[in-house]
């Protein structure tokens, strides 16, 4: 499905330079993203899962555009809050950063997220974050004070750029027990051991990386120099791109040439937050969910926008998907068996998604299709609705939202193949007394069945091949 041509042109909000830019790669053909992953204190809520859900979306179209795509998406599995949860659990800090960080991956494996090219965890890379510390204090940009390591802001003349602050006007947040300081707003790249936690030698002496060295160190690892994207939540702009930006340049990198951040699911106004305690974890949404439903519902906003949860609004994508699932149910049943995608989505989409991948103006395509292709279904034109099948499944395929894709198979998720093949089995039996009763011409029992079935969440249509069941809305 994926082509390339040297004509297309991809633009991406770049928050370095506050507009839409055309983007140009580093290495022609190529694309290069540094995602900021989970901090596994604790398991995912929705508002976690959409970074990495958007930039699933954007690592599929660069592919589908032909890009060979190298995806990074680090773990941060050491930070001051999984410390906090160890002594308030009385568990070891890695023993709750592992069961985290599996929570995050299930979390993105049932929304149809693809792994990452390489998903690096911090403490794996003490060495890469001693050399660039090392780096630092011999350019004059960092030095080392009572087993401490900071980074000396005033000596790096490009500092708030990216989140354009003053610097005199800056209030840099500081961690417990970060003395030392030559200035308050320096921060931390390297923190002094404590009794009770986990440290590593250096050396400056035995301590543990600070939040934002670990990435600056892992993007120059498994990326290079210089890079295309970085990405993350908005959230991340200020302190901790800011201060990956100056570590990375103070080290020699010329870093990342795109920075793309996407926007937070909210409730009530609020960012969706564990320390706020309204958390919707992914886990639990699964449940009432299907997943396939919750990845419309956080995917097809536009990434730089704001989502405010509610269960009404999950109701709705689960309605709209509802109705591209039965287009594609129904053309898969008049055309005697599955539709290969089309080898190119209608240019319409691909222009949408090539202005900083606009999704939801691409995704208004993809119902356009879908209603020309029920349209061929009522007028009985089984080869223009196939054709319009092609084009929705291509359209989906990119979206990670084909209900016909493998890891969707069966239709329901991870409710599974099996539980599907059983509720099926029980159906048409219930299907066979109401169609049985149409035949005596009991049309009070038949209408007193097909009532029951819709009250338990069923949908029931009539096909000229029989009646077909779905699951309706919530």
């Amino acid at each position: 499905m994926a082509y390339y041509s040297g004509v297309v042109t991809i633009r991406l909000y770049d928050t370095s330079a506050r507009q839409i830019r055309d983007f140009s790669p580093l290495n022609d053909g190529c694309v290069s993203i540094y995602l900021c992953g989970a901090t596994v204190q604790a398991a995912p809520h929705i508002g976690h899962i959409r970074s990495g859900l958007n930039f699933d979306i954007m690592r599929r179209w660069f592919a589908y555009r032909g890009y060979d795509v190298t995806f990074v998406r680090n773990v941060t599995d050491i930070d001051d809050k999984i410390i906090k949860k160890s002594a308030e659990q009385g568990r070891p800090w890695w023993s709750i950063g592992y069961e985290n960080e599996r929570a995050f991956n299930n979390g993105y494996d049932a929304l149809g997220c693809l792994p990452p090219t390489y998903e690096p965890r911090a403490t794996g890379h003490i060495t890469e974050m001693v050399e660039m510390m090392r780096g630092l204090i011999e350019r004059g940009h960092a030095y080392e004070a009572e087993g401490n390591v900071y980074f000396d802001v005033r000596s790096f003349p490009g500092y708030l750029e990216l989140s354009n602050q003053d610097l005199d006007d800056l209030r840099q947040p500081s961690g417990e027990g970060e003395t030392g300081k030559r200035d308050p707003r320096d921060f931390a790249m390297w923190k002094s051991a404590k009794e009770g936690e986990p440290s590593w030698e250096t050396p400056w002496g035995h301590g543990r990386p600070g939040w934002h060295l670990e990435c600056s160190a892992m993007a120059h690892k498994y990326l290079g120099t210089e890079f295309d994207i970085h990405g993350g939540g908005i959230d991340l702009i200020f302190p901790h791109h800011e201060n990956e930006i100056a570590q990375a340049k103070g080290f020699g990198d010329a870093f990342a040439r795109y920075w793309v951040h996407n926007g937070w699911v909210t409730m009530s106004g609020e960012k969706m937050s564990k320390s706020l305690g309204n958390s919707v974890l992914v886990s639990e949404m699964v449940k009432q969910w299907r997943p396939i439903v919750l990845r419309y519902y956080l995917g097809t906003p536009h990434y730089r926008s704001m989502i405010e949860y509610s269960p009404e609004a999950l109701r709705e994508a689960e309605s709209a998907f509802a109705r591209i699932e039965g287009f594609v149910q129904r053309v898969v049943e008049k055309a005697g068996g599955v539709v290969d995608a089309a080898a190119e989505v209608p240019p319409a989409f691909a222009d949408a998604m090539d202005d900083d991948m606009g999704v939801p103006q691409a995704l208004a395509i993809v119902h356009t299709t879908v209603r020309q292709g029920n349209s061929a279904l009522a007028a009985d034109d089984k080869e223009a609705a196939i054709a319009r099948l092609a084009e929705v499944r291509a359209m989906l395929g990119v979206l990670g939202l084909d209900p016909l894709d493998p890891h969707w198979a069966g239709g329901e998720g991870d409710r599974g193949e099996d539980l599907h093949g059983v509720v099926d089995t029980l159906v048409r039996l219930v299907l066979d007394q109401r169609e049985a009763a149409r035949v005596r011409k009991d049309w009070g029992t038949a209408d007193a069945i097909r009532d029951s079935l819709n009250q338990s969440g069923l949908v029931i249509e009539d096909s000229p091949s029989g009646p077909r069941w779905t699951l309706g809305p919530r």
